[in-house]
Formats: C-alpha cells, structure tokens, sequence
C-alpha cells in the first residue's frame, strides 16, 4: 500500500487531545497556511485576513492572519487566495475514466476533488463481487478517499435480456455491506420501473440497504415514477434532466445530483435541471454537483471544479457552489463531520483557489499533492506505485472461435426494426423502415442512412450469443468502430458497414482482452486498450488521456454521430426506446424483445 491513502489520516477520535491543543496554541501545528481567504461552506461567505493550522493531517483551527507567531510549523503563504475544503464527488463511474482507481486519483487532485463516491457496477457485471472487491482494494491504495456506493442493478435487467458476467444478488450486495466499511450506500437503482412496479428482486435488494441504515441512490426517467420511486427509499438520484422533474424530485425528499457533462457528451443536464433553484425558487440544502461519467480526457479538462463553475455560470454564487460541490455531497453520505468543510477536526483536505475559482494547489491531508496546477514529486511517486489487478481481471473476453457479425440480406420487400441515434445519444429512437429488395446492404444504408450494430456476448456464458441490429443516423461512413464497453452487461458492441472491418475490430478487442477501437479498410486507426476487465487501462491518466485523444478524432473522421461514450450507451436496455443486447432487439419500458426483419 502506498504511503499517501485514505488512511494516512488517522480517525478523529484518536486525536482529539492532541488537535485540542494544537487549536488552544499549547502546542505546536504541522503546518500553517497563511494569507488567505477562506470560503466557509458551512456559512456560505468568504472570510478575509485567514490562517489554517494543521497538525495530524487534520485542520486544528481556523484563526485570524497572523495569529501564529512562529515556532516548528511549516508555513505555507497563499498570497491573498482563496482556501477552500476539497471538493466531494458524489456520483461517479471509475471504470468511464478507462483508468484505475490509483491512476483515477491524478486527474481529481488535479481539479481540487479530494474524496469520491464511486458506484462500481461496470466491473460488478463483468466480475461480480471479485471485480467490486478488486477496485475496493485499488481505491484502498489509492491517495484519494473512495467510497463505495454497491452497486445494485446488476444485470441492469434479467438473463431473458442479457447476458451479464456478474449478478449481484441482495445476499452478495448485504455481504458487501457488512465486510467493507467504506461501503456507504446503494449505488443508483437503474431499474425504476420494475422497483416502481414492485418486483420482488429489486425490493429485496433495496431491504439489503435500508435494513443496514444505508441510504439508497437512483436513476430514474419520467416524473410518473418519482413517487413510486421514493416511496421505495430511494433518497439521491443523478438523473433530473430538467426542472419540472428536478422539482419533483425535491419534493419527494430526494437529493439532487445536478450532472455537469462536458456540452460535447449526452450528460450536461446542470443547465436546466438547476432552474429548480433559479426559476422555481427552491433551496440549494439538498442539492449537489457531481460528474457521473468522465473519460480519461475530458477527466483533466472538465473535472467536478468545472461543473462548481457551471453552476456559478448558472446562476449561483461561488460560496453556494462550491458548498454544493463540497458540504452538500458529504453531508448526504453522513460524513460531513470528517471533509465538505474547515472547521476544527475535518480532514485537511484542502484547494487553494484563483479568483476565477480554478484550482492552483491541492492538499491531501495536510500533504502539498498539487502546487502551481502540477501534480508534486510526492504525489509523482505514489503514483508510481499503482495497485495490481487479479490475473483473472486480464482475463474476461472469452469469445467463440467463428461469430458471424452481420445479418443476411432479405430476400424481398420487409420492414426491419431500426435504432435511430441522436444528440446527446442518451435515448434511442424505434425507427420501422421498410426495405425494398436490393442486391447488397451497401444499397440499403445509402438509401436509409443505415449500418450494421452488432452486440456480441464475451463472458462466455453462453453458447456464443450475438445480435444483429441496424443503426439509423450514426452516419457511419466507413469501416467499423466497437467496444468492450457496452453498457451495462459489457458485452462487445460493434458498428460497421461491412462485415470484414467489424471482424478486424472484433479481432483487436479481443487480442487486447479489451478496447474501444476504430477500423478503416481492415486497419485499426486508433485503440484504447482496456485489459483489465475490458474496462480499464493499466497506465497513467495522462497516457490514457492521449490515446482517447486521437480515438475521438478517428471516431469523428468515421463520420459518427454520437460520441464513443453516447454509442457504449446503445445495449443499456432501461432507457427508452430500443436497444440491443446479445439477446435481440429489445423495447423499453415495454422490456420485450423484437425481431430485427418483419414481413412488409
């Protein structure tokens, strides 16, 4: 284990003697940050003329400029800048990153985030609780707090549905609970219409929380589940796309994560869910920011310090913002008396803010990780020394020897049931188009603006299940594109307009034991290699973040119409309307599934 976790600090009850006297001045701080402004999340003001003392990793004391007159503390001097309490992710995806918890840590300390709230539920369903037990013991490693919110919805649906490599009962999730203490809450129930509807596995497993005294997360689609959905103690959820469910959701008694996304990516929904407050005159109390999915790219660029912007661009102030991307996350988790604030025996986990609010240094229990905006020779070697996955994590894309990745052509006239894609690429549209008969599929597509997608099972536990489908407005204009990441069984999904490119990215993904990968005349223009469970890469964010770099940029030279990260979301089959998994074409929220060819 690294020198600089989670558990560098040592737990409050064993030291508050010695941060008693430290505060009183009848001993002496480790360090004392001067001259600075400090943003008080608790009373929402920035207070001018501050020092922080710091001793044990812990804040002893916030004083006056100049109260500590000189002795054995380290001084810092913030040149009349703004401190403020680390940032508090309360909704993210690890595995989106595409790196590990260890190198994820990089990236957030970087953008002021000191502790995350990570729902694991990607590598649950290619490795059941080895997998969640795996990333547990990278987070523990990692100099970052990670907490565990179980994940709950795996499979997101059923086996009729989907093949999954994991299924997460209410018995393994209650154990997961019970072992690890840092398991904090339920991870976001995804499938609201069978808890709405009462089925009785989502329930039980809802108890495997509540029984326990955890709070449970959502995600939840259409205000005509909300009160369904509280009612069955779901209490958080990160999925408001607008104000008028936004509002709902408060009333119900459910936090609100207000998801900033990068405006290129289908998860910026921040801008209009937050006109709760702004338009409809709610309070902010229950309210905070949170980044959900990130790749290792835009993890750098728009980190959860960018979404506290968006939301002061929106109309809140920064006092206001950062405490909701603070405070608030804590707050809603219980641990409000340990980060999310600076008074006396919180965590010194600490940003020190420009005027502009950006970030400029970050300390991690009273450790100096980011100065100048670059990560210190100290981090640099904790992140050096990055924790080891099982061998059998390098090991889960088990495929047949021969897939046939593309349908035959239709004898006659039909009507096939197509996906439409579009911005932002969250959900899918049910397009019935009925083809005339033609000699290739070539015809086809130029007529219909059409393209093979393909789902392929890949954690061997069927007898080689695969699925084709159309895409409709995916604009696909040449070869194949396809990824290990689909959402959310992580089966193979493949979009091509020709079977020999789709068998070459099938190929690549599965030499690589994971990827996200573009084809072009039988070529791989662009890879992100992903061999740990076929999610994640095993190297620096930095590196990770160049090699997604250029896969945007092949992915958009191939024409595709929704990012890489909207197309993993194509066989998640709890968003409306249509979706594939291995098993077919399926229809949401009717959860049936539908040929691909009908008679006209």
């Amino acid at each position: 284990m690294g020198s600089l976790t989670r558990f560098s600090v040592a737990p409050l009850a064993t030291m508050t003697r010695k941060l008693a006297a430290v505060a009183s001045g009848r001993a002496e701080p480790d360090l004392v940050i001067r001259g600075a402004r400090v943003l008080s999340t608790y009373s929402e003001r920035i207070l001018p003329d501050r020092e922080v003392w710091v001793a044990g990793g812990r804040i002893a004391a916030v004083k006056p400029n100049g109260t500590y007159q000189g002795g054995s503390a380290k001084l810092y001097d913030a040149r009349g800048g703004i401190i403020a309490p680390g940032l508090v992710d309360p909704h993210i995806h690890i595995e989106s990153s595409m790196v590990t918890a260890c190198a994820y840590a990089e990236a957030a300390l970087l953008n002021g985030t000191t502790t995350i709230f990570c729902d694991s539920h990607e590598i649950g369903n290619v490795m059941d609780v080895a997998g969640v037990e795996a990333m547990l013991e990278d987070a523990r490693q990692a100099p970052l707090s990670i907490f565990l919110t179980v994940p709950s919805t795996v499979p997101a649906t059923s086996p009729e549905l989907e093949t999954a490599g994991g299924d997460l009962t209410a018995e393994k999730i209650g154990a997961l609970f019970d072992k690890w203490p840092e398991a904090l809450a339920l991870g976001e129930k995804m499938d609201f219409v069978q808890v709405a509807m009462g089925d009785e596995r989502s329930h039980a497993i809802l108890a495997a929380a509540l029984q326990r005294g955890r709070p449970v997360s959502g995600h939840v689609y259409g205000r005509e589940f909300v009160s369904a959905y509280a009612a069955s103690g779901v209490t958080d959820t990160h999925e408001a796309i607008d104000r008028g469910i936004a509002d709902d959701l408060l009333e119900a008694g459910i936090w609100l994560f207000l998801r900033g996304g990068p405006p290129t990516t289908p998860w910026h929904s921040l801008p209009l869910a937050i006109k709760t407050i702004t338009e409809l005159g709610a309070s902010h109390k229950r309210i905070a920011v949170c980044t959900d999915d990130r790749d290792a790219d835009d993890l750098l660029m728009f980190g959860l310090d960018w979404v506290v912007r968006e939301a002061i661009a929106n109309g809140m102030s920064p006092e206001q913002a950062w405490a909701m991307g603070s405070l608030h996350g804590a707050t809603r988790f219980g641990v409000e008396n340990d980060i999310g604030g600076m008074g006396g025996g919180r965590r010194a986990d600490l940003v020190l803010l420009d005027d502009a609010m950006k970030p400029v240094n970050t300390w991690y229990g009273g450790e100096l990780v980011v100065e100048d905006r670059k990560i210190t020779p100290l981090l640099d070697k904790e992140l050096s020394d990055r924790y080891r996955y099982p061998d059998a994590a390098y090991k889960t894309v088990k495929l047949p020897e021969k897939v046939k990745l593309t349908p035959d052509l239709p004898a006659g006239k039909v009507t096939v049931n197509a996906i439409r894609t579009e911005l932002p690429g969250i959900t899918l549209g049910h397009e019935k188009i009925t083809l005339e008969p033609a000699s290739s599929w070539a015809e086809h597509f130029d007529r219909h603006n059409l393209c093979f997608v393909t789902v392929v099972e890949r954690h061997g536990k069927s007898q080689g299940n695969v699925a084709h489908g159309l895409l409709s407005n995916f604009n696909l204009k040449r070869g194949a594109v396809a990824s290990s990441v689909g959402h959310d069984s992580h089966n193979i999904i493949i979009a091509g307009r020709n079977e020999e490119d789709m068998q070459v990215a099938l190929k690549a993904i599965a030499d690589k034991q994971g990827g996200v990968c573009v084809v072009v005349d039988g070529k791989v223009t662009a890879m992100v290699e992903l061999p740990i469970a076929g999610l994640l890469s095993d190297k620096r964010v930095t590196e990770v973040a160049e090699e997604v770099k250029l896969l945007k940029k092949e992915w958009e030279a191939a024409g595709c119409s929704i990012p890489y990260m909207g197309f993993n979301l194509i066989p998640l089959s709890v968003i409306p309307e249509i979706r594939i998994t291995d098993k077919g074409l399926v229809l949401v929220p009717e959860m049936e599934i539908v040929p691909l060819v009908e008679t006209a």
